[in-house]
């Protein structure tokens, strides 16, 4: 193998750390040449010259080629696709995949709870960090988009996304999910004053836009309530399965079941009942204390014929972590257990 086959060889190691292919598999190396003095010579074209990130890629780049015998020295040279490269990187990137593929080999779950303050985001938030910790490739949709409170849940506010070219968003990457929200796209404390129609294309960019990689799961935060927003984003993602977070006090489960009947209406499966808040275990006495009633969950499963996956307790480290942006499994093993769990039970369905 001559020099230059053995640069291109070595550079198939060398990968884009936002896209996270390889420069050789992404078409970014446009040309390899060696001098009369061994000097390794490679040109790479960049989505964007400002590339925050391509410091990264050139000492990856003259480290990897360096090693090579032979090679004295390396330069490297930044310049940018074309239109009809990037056109070409954004089709590769997507596969050209109709909307029902695109998530053919992922199991999608959508997180509602029909009425708000029942801690459906925080569960949904955490559900997913739970997946990503025991080695799931696990991305996360926050779809309230009016209401979007997964930023701060997962310490990413103010974070905003790459957008290498028109067409291509790279979502976050946190504890090992892949995120979107409109909380990192707008600015903060910006309100958003939007009917139903516009709220349905900003979510048909989050599916087609975003470039989400292999997942195996992917989770979809709901809005609150039983109207048009959750309804269009079931009619949008047909292969969603429900999981509905509900509390044991009686005007939760109420409302919950009224969203569990409106997902029977538009023939989505529903995965089973969280309970959140469940109880509440005293720090003197070790006692549960069940402080917003009891049986609620699973009277909910039996009316909506599903399983009660799990329940969460209701702690002060839980509203504390999400506070501070650090999503309490990582840390308090108890809760890590109702997660992991909850997990479980899920997997089996």
């Amino acid at each position: 193998m001559d020099l230059k086959a053995k640069i291109y060889k070595v550079l198939e190691e060398v990968y884009d750390p936002e896209i996270k292919k390889s420069l050789i598999e992404l078409n970014m190396i446009k040309d390899v040449t060696i001098d009369d003095n061994g000097k390794a010579i490679v040109k790479v074209a960049l989505t964007t010259k400002g590339c925050p990130l391509k410091a990264t890629m050139k000492d990856d780049i003259k480290e990897k080629v360096g090693k090579i015998d032979g090679i004295k020295d390396v330069d490297v040279i930044f310049g940018e696709m074309t239109k009809e490269e990037k056109k070409k990187l954004i089709e590769k990137l997507h596969g050209n995949k109709k909307r029902e593929d695109l998530f053919k080999n992922t199991k999608v779950i959508a997180v509602g709870s029909g009425k708000g303050g029942v801690g459906k985001s925080t569960v949904a938030a955490n559900l997913a960090v739970t997946l990503a910790k025991i080695g799931y490739k696990v991305g996360l949709i926050d779809a309230d988009i009016l209401g979007y409170s997964i930023p701060q849940i997962l310490g990413i506010r103010g974070v905003k996304p790459v957008v290498p070219e028109k067409g291509l968003m790279l979502p976050i990457e946190k504890n090992g999910v892949k995120v979107i929200s409109m909380g990192n796209l707008v600015e903060e404390e910006q309100a958003l004053i939007w009917r139903g129609p516009i709220l349905g294309r900003v979510l048909q960019q989050f599916f087609n836009d975003v470039y989400w990689g292999e997942l195996d799961y992917m989770l979809i935060d709901l809005p609150p309530g039983t109207g048009d927003a959750p309804l269009s984003l079931m009619q949008q993602v047909p292969e969603a399965e429900i999981l509905i977070i509900t509390t044991p006090q009686v005007t939760a489960a109420d409302v919950a079941k009224r969203l569990g009947i409106m997902a029977s209406k538009t023939d989505s499966k529903i995965i089973g009942i969280v309970e959140n808040m469940s109880y509440f275990i005293c720090d003197n006495c070790g006692e549960k204390h069940y402080i917003f009633g009891k049986g609620e969950g699973e009277e909910l499963s039996e009316d909506l014929d599903t399983k009660l996956l799990g329940k969460i307790p209701l702690m002060t480290e839980i509203r504390k972590d999400s506070d501070k942006g650090r999503p309490v499994v990582l840390d308090n093993d108890e809760v890590f257990k109702s997660y992991k769990n909850i997990v479980d039970n899920l997997i089996k369905e």
